[in-house]
Parts: structure tokens; sequence; C-alpha cells
């Protein structure tokens, strides 16, 4: 039966701002939706509240609604567009989720006749109240960890002292694991089961017992109204139970399960679908297996939805989960559906995955302050790579190469710990770095058996990681002349970067490039086919690796590659890498935006990313997609190999940009802004001396490399003074000190954790205010997309505060200013395409804090209140296609729009909440006000100073 004709609008309920547990892997699963509805003539509306993706853009629906996520703006939605017919709330995460439900239970879909598709809010009542499902779940005979419901202090006092320790408490209805916890002793059980009943919106937890060491595993299911069920995916994590999913390290496919528990797993999976109700959508089951042979199994839990792991099984294997899940929602049955990809197969058929992938987390700690760092079931990342490779060495080196934490991949870049307590410590308590520490424990001579039995990560895994470890230390041997052809081929098969070889060879990094390209041991790129080569594939997505040549019967001797150089002329876009603090979604959406312009003025597109929870990296974004890291010798090959006319960097952030200098030194065409400008608006004090000889008035400041010149530069500045490193991202590092000894202690600091850089101390403009410029330069003409004024004061990140567009309080004189110096600014610094401009206001003069010839943080939010597709309109200037002149330019805009930070303090509630020069905010929302006596704005504006520190 083909699609429902009785469907002509449908509202989509976005996942609003980001946060830690709800991360732009909704904004991609909601944007497939939106295209694949509107393939099928459907209109679309879509509420949502955060500026910064490309999930709120025009291009992607009829109508968008940027308005807060609550019940009221839903009735006002339904009131303006009464022919809505559906509501498809299972791509927006848990938000979506619970304000779906908060409608339905005040009577709104039913006041409207609007129905709800894609879920049964029976199945989800099923699986978020633990106990009505624990009874399921024993009925239908699947086996669940001994676990009670308590809606009280006391009766989970009772639970425990039955149970006996360790225990797993969980919060009814909470996302990304909020008020879990394990309780080892019974000390600490009072105080985390009285916190997991507060953060519950219905005061419950669920106590289990805790299942330590088991395995775990999740299998992503598809279902269609005809009960077709197909499984997409199943996902192994490497780390045992007892750590979130969002923050465990997981692969693809799952390696360490028999084929036998494997098909009792998928059995129970389907069984547990079909009985929690009769829905047709996706699906994500979480299991735990016992580590010894029996293989038991245990169900942890399902979600009836479109989950966090429905990306990342989406880019692992190809398959659009949420875009199938779409169509399913609409009435499509499987089996009438074709395979994106093969486009000759049909959505019926199971993927099949002829490569390994492996995703690590992105942790941001360095943020919070005295931050609880162990992981466990309270989910912490911000963010998220994945690696795809021939095997889980290989996929393992690139995930850590894409990470972006100044690590070459496992070891072998003299950055590994080599303390033997300091490394048992870190595999009994896991943090962040534990995918680095089995690494050196091994290199330690901790023996496996050991690390097993404190990590209970399976053997296999290990013994992997053991393989590397010989591997570099057959390689040590040699030098860079003597090593065979053989071992190198193997360092690379395993994923071990040049630069990583070069460690262990004792010389450069361009030494060991040249010597594998002469010896013709260069990397191949294969396609992510979902069939494994069985059929063949429409789509250009590809990854990299390495292999031996193959020899035909007259002799020819070559090495297979599916990409295929086309002769067009190409543009390369740089990715933003994974998502962090200070670099978020907002660069994804300025990628995207890049593409499209760049395909509009006749360019192969061509998408180089890591990051698996984005728009940028979906098959069908970009001509060719090439899912890999963000990371030099990557970037450089692919480029050699696809000969493009250039590469855009000042569309992915700070990641995008650092490469610029590389690019530059081997005469790669940047597009737009050149390395030179883009180096000079970084340099302090080249960027300053070009202030000063356009008498553009700057903060006092100075530059010093040692403690001993920044407490001589104080005496000349002044305190308070705001200390900061060159070339980081999201205030990293900043500070502002009003003494001596704090200056000294953050300055030894700093040197510590980044050697060798250039410390700036900047006067710091007490109780100033700050407001920022983004304009489009063409190298000849200027213009101002947007002028912002923060509710906060200057010394809170940019990042961090409220800011106004257009301004709310400043007079015309300092606002020519602002303009003046924009002009001023984007012209000498011969910039070609975005700028960013920061601006301190005191005593009516303007200062300039920094200038960054790039897009920023705040253009997409520019770009919505506006109306106006800004990036779209850099891209073609930067690629040399138009001149500002050549657009006609219609900003429009009632009243004030306000870009708000949303923080994600609640998962570190030890941590100090004031906010500084270090940005700190994991998202952001957009509100529309018609004028400043709005109560929202004076709400805002009354508490501005509430968390300032210095």
């Amino acid at each position: 039966m083909p699609k429902r004709e009785d469907l002509k609008s449908i509202l989509i309920i976005g996942s609003g701002p980001i946060i830690i547990g709800q991360a732009c892997e909704f904004d991609y699963s909601g944007s497939q939706a939106l295209r694949s509805l509107r393939e099928d003539g459907i209109e679309t509306i879509l509420i949502n509240s955060n500026p910064a993706t490309i999930m709120t853009d025009p291009v992607m629906a009829d109508h968008i609604y940027l308005k807060p996520l609550t019940t009221k703006s839903i009735i006002e939605i339904l009131k303006k567009h009464p022919n809505i017919d559906a509501v498809l709330p299972t791509m927006g995460g848990q938000t979506a989720l619970n304000l779906c439900i908060e409608a339905d239970e005040k009577g709104i879909w039913e006041d409207f006749g609007v129905e709800i598709i894609g879920v049964d809010i029976d199945a989800i009542n099923i699986t978020e109240d633990r106990e009505k499902f624990r009874e399921l779940m024993l009925k239908i005979g699947i086996g669940m960890a001994p676990q009670a419901t308590a809606t009280s202090f006391l009766k989970g006092k009772e639970i425990a002292q039955e149970f006996g320790f360790p225990l797993v408490i969980r919060a009814s209805f909470t996302l990304g694991g909020a008020g879990a916890s394990i309780v080892y002793d019974p000390e600490d059980f009072d105080d985390l089961l009285s916190h997991g009943l507060e953060v519950s919106p219905i005061h419950e937890v669920m106590i289990d017992k805790a299942l330590m060491g088991w395995k775990e595993y999740e299998l992503e299911l598809l279902r269609d109204k005809n009960d077709n069920v197909v499984i997409i995916c199943a996902i192994e994590n490497m780390d045992p139970m007892g750590i979130h999913t969002g923050d465990s390290i997981t692969v693809a496919p799952a390696m360490t399960l028999s084929d036998r528990t494997y098909q009792r797993m998928r059995d129970m999976a389907i069984h547990m679908m079909r009985s929690i109700g009769d829905f047709a959508g996706g699906c994500n089951v979480q299991f735990a297996v016992s580590p010894d042979e029996k293989e038991d199994i245990i169900a942890i839990e399902i979600n009836p939805r479109v989950s966090r792991s429905s990306a990342l099984a989406s880019k692992a294997t190809g398959y659009p989960i949420a875009k199938i899940a779409a169509k399913l929602a609409i009435g499509y049955s499987l089996d009438e559906l074709e395979n994106q990809i093969t486009k000759s197969t049909s959505a019926l058929f199971e993927p099949t995955l002829d490569y390994v992938i492996v995703k690590i987390p992105r942790w941001n700690f360095d943020k919070f302050e005295g931050s609880d760092r162990t992981l466990g079931l309270q989910m912490k990342s911000v963010g998220e790579v994945m690696g795809i490779g021939r095997s889980f060495q290989e996929a393992l080196h690139k995930a850590t190469q894409s990470l972006e934490i100044k690590r070459n991949g496992l070891g072998a870049d003299g950055k590994g710990y080599t303390d033997y307590d300091k490394i048992i410590h870190k595999l009994k308590v896991p943090s962040w770095d534990r995918v680095f520490v089995i690494y050196d424990a091994i290199q330690l001579g901790i023996s496996l058996k050991r690390i097993h039995d404190i990590t209970k990560i399976d053997m296999w895994f290990l013994k992997q990681y053991e393989e590397l470890h010989f591997l570099e230390q057959e390689i040590s041997k040699y030098t860079v002349e003597s090593l065979p052809k053989t071992l190198l081929l193997e360092a690379k098969q395993k994923g071990f970067a040049d630069r990583q070889i070069a460690h262990m060879l004792d010389c450069y990094e361009s030494e060991v490039h040249s010597k594998r390209t002469n010896l013709g041991i260069n990397r191949v790129y294969k396609l992510v086919d979902t069939c494994a080569a069985e059929f063949k594939a429409m789509t250009p997505y590809y990854y990299s690796t390495f292999e031996e040549e193959i020899e035909t019967a007259d002799g020819t001797r070559y090495v297979a590659n599916d990409s295929e150089v086309t002769d067009k002329k190409k543009i390369v876009v740089l990715g933003s890498g994974p998502n962090r603090i200070g670099q978020g979604i907002e660069f994804d959406y300025c990628c995207v935006h890049g593409v499209l312009a760049a395909a509009e003025c006749g360019y192969e597109t061509i998408m180089i990313n890591c990051n698996p929870e984005t728009v940028s990296t979906d098959f069908d974004t970009a001509d060719k997609l090439y899912f890999e890291p963000v990371f030099w010798e990557h970037i450089y090959d692919i480029i050699r190999h696809e000969k493009p006319e250039g590469v855009i960097v000042q569309l992915g952030g700070q990641t995008a940009l650092k490469l610029a200098e590389k690019l530059d030194k081997y005469g790669i065409n940047i597009i737009g802004t050149t390395f030179k400008s883009l180096d000079l608006a970084e340099d302090r004090g080249s960027f300053s001396t070009l202030l000063k000889d356009n008498n553009i008035p700057y903060p006092r400041f100075g530059v010093a490399e040692t403690a001993d010149e920044a407490l001589e530069l104080a005496d000349e500045l002044n305190f308070p003074l705001l200390v900061r490193p060159s070339y980081v991202l999201g205030g990293q590092g900043m500070k502002i000190v009003i003494n001596k000894e704090e200056l000294e202690a953050h300055v030894i600091d700093l040197l510590g954790k980044i050697p060798n850089n250039k410390l700036l101390l900047d006067h710091y403009l007490d109780g100033a205010i700050e407001a920022e410029a983004d304009a489009i330069c063409d190298g000849e003409e200027v213009y101002i997309i947007g002028i912002m004024e923060h509710i906060e004061p200057c010394g809170i990140h940019s990042g961090d505060s409220n800011a106004t567009l257009p301004p709310f309080n400043l007079g015309e004189f300092v606002m020519q200013q602002i303009k003046d110096h924009t002009h001023k600014i984007a012209l000498e610094l011969n910039t070609v395409g975005l700028i960013n401009i920061q601006f301190a206001i005191k005593d009516d003069m303007v200062y300039i804090i920094e200038a960054n010839p790039r897009a920023s943080r705040t253009v997409p939010f520019i770009a919505k209140a506006y109306g106006e597709p800004y990036v779209n309109f850099a891209t073609k200037v930067m690629l040399g296609e138009k001149k500002i002149k050549d657009f006609d330019f219609k900003p429009h805009l009632d009243g004030y729009a306000i870009k708000q930070p949303v923080f994600s303090f609640n998962k570190f509630p030890n941590v100090n909440k004031n906010l500084g020069p270090e940005m700190k905010s994991t998202g952001e929302s957009i509100l529309f006000i018609d004028s400043l006596k709005d109560d929202e704005f004076y709400n805002l504006y009354s508490r501005r100073k509430m968390y300032l520190s210095k």
C-alpha cells in the first residue's frame, strides 16, 4: 500500500537548543524527515527555537516557526495553519516527545483534529514508565535485571536493603541519563536517591541491581505498517555496562558477539518492538550480555523513536534511518521504498558492512572547572567523531585523530602517561582519555589480564591494542631509510598517521610521507554502499584505507580505488569536526550553505568532515563526501587525489582555519580571505599595528611568553587584566585577573597546558558595553549584515551573552564608529567573505577587542532574524562569482531578536556557574520580541551582571 493521501500538511517538532544529552543528531534527523516529506509533496511546518542549525533554515521547510517549544506556541501555529493533518514528534529527541505528550494530555491535538504519526503515545508511556515496561518484558519472556520502582525516599531505602549494592538509580522521563547514578557505597545512597527523585518530572526512580562488567549492545530497527522489520545496525559498546551509551566508545558491526547470540538478540528486539505498540517508524533497543560463555541477554531499554544512535547508525551504514522513518510514518511500507544509496535494492534490504566504524565521544571538561570527570550513567560528552576503516584498528586510529585534542592517534606521539599509579587509577575510574590510557598501560607492560580485570573491556579489543603496540616496537628498530615496505604498509593499514610513524623513526613527518609515496603506498578510497559491494551504489560517500597491489594476468599492478576523479572544476569545503563548546552546529550550518552555494556556481562540491551527528556529512549534501578526520594528512591526500580549484576554510570554525597555514605552505589555493590576512588577524601584535595606523582605538595590551614578562607588563597596563593565549577557540584559557598573584598563577598554568604559546594581556575595560558586527566584504566594498549589542557587560564571552539585534541603547555616534571601524578593518585585512568584529564601548568610545575574518557563531542567528541567506551570498563572494553590489539585500525584522545562550550546568552539579571570558554554553535559542517593554527583555536585562566572575 502506498502513502496515505489524507496527509497533506504535517507539523514537525524540533529539539530546541543543544544541551548535553540532546545534540544536533536530532537536527540531522529532523532535517532528513523534512526533506523526505517534501519529496512526497507534503506541506511541512516546523517549530524549533534553535537558530544555529540548518534545520531552521528556509531551505528546509515550507513554514518555520522559531518559537519557544511550549504548548502555547503549538496552539498559535495550529490556529494559523488549521489545515495541519498530523504531527511527527519522533525526530526531536526527548524534548519533542515530552512536548507532544503534554499537548496530548491537554487535549490540544484532539481540539484541532491533529493525528500523531510515527509513534504510539501508549508505547512511549510503556517504555518511559519503567515499572510497566518491566512487567511487559517479563510477560513476553524477555530477561530484565532485578529492579523495582520507588516514588518515595522510604520505598527506595527498602529496595536497596532487599537488592544489596552496587545499585543503579535511574530517574523516569529524563534525557541523557539525567538523575542516573551507580551506587557502590551505602553512604552515598541517600543523596543520589533524593537527586534522582528530584530530577524526575513524575518523582519516580527505578532501582536496578547493577550489571557491572556486562557487555552492552544497541540495535537500530525500522518497522512499517505491514509489520516488516529491518535491523539497520548492531552497535557494540567497547565500554562495558556502567557508562552511558552517549559517553561510550562504540563499534559497528558488533565485534565480540557470537552469531547464535546475535540472532537471539535480533529476535528479542523484534519481539519487544512488536509488543510495545503498533507503530511504524524507528526504534532503538539496548541490551546487556553476560561476559561468560553463556552470553545471557538482558533488556535494558527500548526507545520507540529515532534516537541519538540513529544518526550514527545512518552514517555508519549509509542507510538514512530518519528519512525512511518519515516515509513509514506517512504510510509507505519498506518494500515500496528504494535504498537511497544503491537505487536498485529496496529499503527492506538490510545493510551489510564491509568496513568497521568506531565512534568516540568528545568531552569539554576543561570548560567546567572542578567538574567530576568520571564517566557514568549520566551523559557528559558534547559531541562525537566517527572513524571508518577496513579494520577496527584503522577505524580506532582515525577516530582518535578526529578528536582535535592535540593527539596524533593512539600513542606514538610522546603524550602518553608513563606513571604506573596514575595509569592504574585512570583504568579504574573511567574518564575521557581511557581510550588512550589502555595503550599507555600496555606500553608500560601491564598485562592484558590485569587491564581486563580492572576495566572489564573485552579481551578481543585489548588484543587489538596489543597488536598495535607490538607493531610500534617493531618499527622503532628501524630508521626511515631502512624501514621495509611491508612494515610501513602494515602500519598505514592499521591507521598509524605519518607523524606517529615519524615519532617511532625519529624523523620528520614529511620524510615518512615522501617514503610512502615513493614506494607507492597511497591512500585509496572506498564506497560506503550499504551492501558490501554486492550491488552497484550510486552515491559518492567515501572513506580511505590502504591496500596491497593487485596483479592482473598480464602483469599490470594496481590498487583498486572507488573514487573516480571527474574533469569538472571542484571546490573542497573543510568541515568543523566534532561539536564542542565554542564550536557547535552553527559552523555546520555555514558549511552546508557553502556547499549549496558552490554547487549553484557550477562547481563539483567535496565535503570533508568526521562528525556523524550533522547534515554536512549526509551522503547527499555535497557531490562527494569524504568521511575522514579533519587532520592534515587525510586532507592533503584527498586534495592531491581530487585537485580542486581551492579549499574553503572560513566556514568550518577554528578547526578548518587552523589548517590554513599548512594549505598555504603547500601551495594549495585558499578560497576567499588569504592565509596572510587570517594570520594577521590572529597575530595580536601585527593586528594592533594595523589598528594604530588607522587611528582605531583598542585596549592597551602587551604580549608575554613567560611569567616574568607578564608581571613586568602588568605594571605598564594596570589591573584588571584580561589574559588569553593566541590561536584558541571559545575563549579557552581566558581569565580576568586583578592582582599579581592571580596573574602569575594563571600564566604558569596556561604555559603548562599550551607550551610555547604567546599570551596576550589586555587592560580590561571594566563596566564597558560589548557589541559585535558581522559583515561580508568582497575586497572593495563592505556590507554589514548585523550589529548586535550584548545585554551582559564586557568580560562575559560573546557566546555566553544574550545578544540583541539590532542594538537597544547605542547612540548614533557609537553606531557610526562601529560601522566605520568595521568597514575600515574588513578592507585593511583584505577580507574576501565573512568577518566578525567585537567591540567594547566605554564613555562613548568604541574599542576593538578582536576581529575574525571567517564565519562566526552569530551568522546563522542574523540570517534567521533577517530572513536573508548571508552564507550563500558570502560564499559566492569568496568564489569571485559575485560582488556586494550584485546582491539585493532586503533584511526584515519587526522588533528585536535576542540570541539566548543555553547551559548544561545540571550535568556538573558542583561546578562554579559564574560566567567569564571562557565560553561555557552548549547551545542557543532565538527569542523575538516586539519592543523593549517586553517582560522577557526586562527580566534578562535586570539579571545581566548576575554571573559575571572576575
